[in-house]
């Protein structure tokens, strides 16, 4: 599994004057919460830029006095003026202890839906879960190979081995829906079926008034 490793830099100094001057560096105000004790730190901007601007699930190797943390990034929180990053949440993985994190879905295969004329929506794209830290994957792959028209796949379908998933069963996460060429072709073709069928009716009145 990717990591990112980040060298930062404790705080001791709390509190908003504290959290100012640590900006003011270009340093980001960082905690790591969730193993034997609560530990503020900072650390440049630029040190977290490929574990935030990715939509990879990554574990985050933090090294801290020389001790080095491996978490995984639980909440981001950007200046609502600026968009700059304000600050960020670690979860710190301790072993035999779970954690619930937001895992990447990794779709694979071309749906039967789709060669069929249909078109693929994805209705989401990650998914919640529960595990081991030792399982903690980069993503849940997904096939859907077999997903048909007007079809949907559910969260109930994802099979993950040692990993629970907390989304509410029933929720779609992709499904194949009709495409405005699917539907024009299929108008057309309940059109021309209807068409004999009226020129029979009229003619069948014709027949009788022969006779």
């Amino acid at each position: 599994m990717k990591s990112v490793k980040i060298e930062g830099t404790r705080r001791s100094e709390l509190g908003k004057k504290a959290t100012r001057h640590v900006r003011s560096e270009n340093q980001v105000p960082a905690v790591i919460y969730g193993g034997a004790e609560t530990i503020h730190f900072s650390a440049p901007v630029m040190a977290f830029k490929t574990l935030v601007y990715t939509p990879e699930f990554q574990i985050a190797e933090i090294n801290l006095d020389g001790k080095t943390y491996k978490t995984i990034m639980k909440d981001i929180q950007f200046d609502v003026v600026t968009d700059e990053l304000n600050h960020i949440d670690f979860l710190e993985l301790v072993d035999g202890k779970k954690v619930v994190a937001n895992m990447p879905i990794k779709f694979v295969g071309q749906p039967q839906g789709v060669k069929d004329g249909g078109r693929l929506e994805l209705k989401m794209k990650s998914l919640q879960v529960r595990t081991y830290p030792k399982f903690l994957t980069e993503h849940i792959e997904v096939n859907i190979e077999t997903l048909q028209l007007h079809a949907n796949i559910r969260v109930q379908d994802v099979i993950a081995d040692n990993i629970e998933i907390l989304n509410s069963p029933r929720i779609p996460i992709a499904s194949v829906v009709t495409t405005r060429a699917l539907r024009q072709a299929a108008d057309a073709e309940a059109a021309n079926a209807k068409a004999p069928a009226k020129g029979a009716a009229k003619a069948a009145p014709a027949a009788a008034k022969k006779k």
